[in-house]
């Protein structure tokens, strides 16, 4: 949505701004593009997985203090990093907090499988947020309508999938098209707050409010919560 410029950010500013004073909620930013020039030029400097983590964050902060700058006259702030003990006094005196969606490894991020590329990306690390503060439900906005059954941009054909399971996106997606981190859905296999992902097109004016306001819009994905 920020690498789309002021006429789509604009609309999502105005939805949060309205949004805030009816739901308690925390707002998450992710980088976009200058996430990728800065990895490619830190890879050409050799720098290591954790130092590529580190300025991942970096990127993500720049837009959390554009977000806030925008959001200020309703009251947001912008959360400096894993300062998790500041959220009940922001909550409680409802103001709106902006973090950044990179996973707070930084130095010690884990060694990735393949290639030096941190592998726990910003909606890794929102689901994280989301779990450890015990929260219900995550709304990604996104600059698509949602996950489909098959990758949209090569498949015509492709179909929206409405609504679904965690199980189901595990079956489905063996060959790695997740659309989301791969390591989120790893995560909240064993989580234990989290029971709702929900992926709204933040193109589309009105599509995050309805969200918010509980309705069945872009892709929502369940995960069955053991009582035991």
């Amino acid at each position: 949505i920020f690498d789309r410029g002021r006429d789509a950010l604009m609309p999502v500013v105005e939805e949060l701004s309205a949004a805030r004073y009816k739901h308690k909620m925390v707002i998450g930013v992710g980088g976009g593009t200058r996430v990728r020039h800065t990895v490619s030029i830190a890879l050409d400097l050799g720098l290591p997985t954790g130092g590529v983590a580190q300025l991942v964050g970096a990127m993500e902060e720049a837009n959390a203090v554009f977000l806030n700058a925008l959001m200020a006259k309703h009251g947001s702030i912008v959360m400096q990093r894993e300062h998790f003990w500041e959220l009940p006094l922001y909550l409680d005196r409802n103001i709106l907090p902006i973090v950044i969606s990179i996973p707070p490894y930084h130095f010690w991020e884990p060694p990735p499988e393949d290639g030096p590329l941190p592998a726990h990306g910003s909606d890794f690390g929102l689901f994280i947020h989301a779990e450890v503060l015990g929260m219900q439900r995550i709304v990604f906005v996104k600059d698509e309508d949602g996950l489909y059954d098959r990758d949209p941009k090569k498949h015509s054909d492709a179909k929206l999938i409405k609504k679904t399971t965690l199980d189901e996106v595990l079956a489905r997606a063996k060959d790695g098209d997740y659309m989301l981190d791969k390591q989120l859905f790893g995560a909240w296999k064993t989580a234990r707050h989290v029971r709702q992902v929900q992926i709204v097109n933040g193109l589309k004016k009105g599509e995050l409010t309805r969200a918010l306001a509980g309705e069945e819009v872009g892709t929502i994905i369940t995960k069955e919560m053991s009582h035991a």
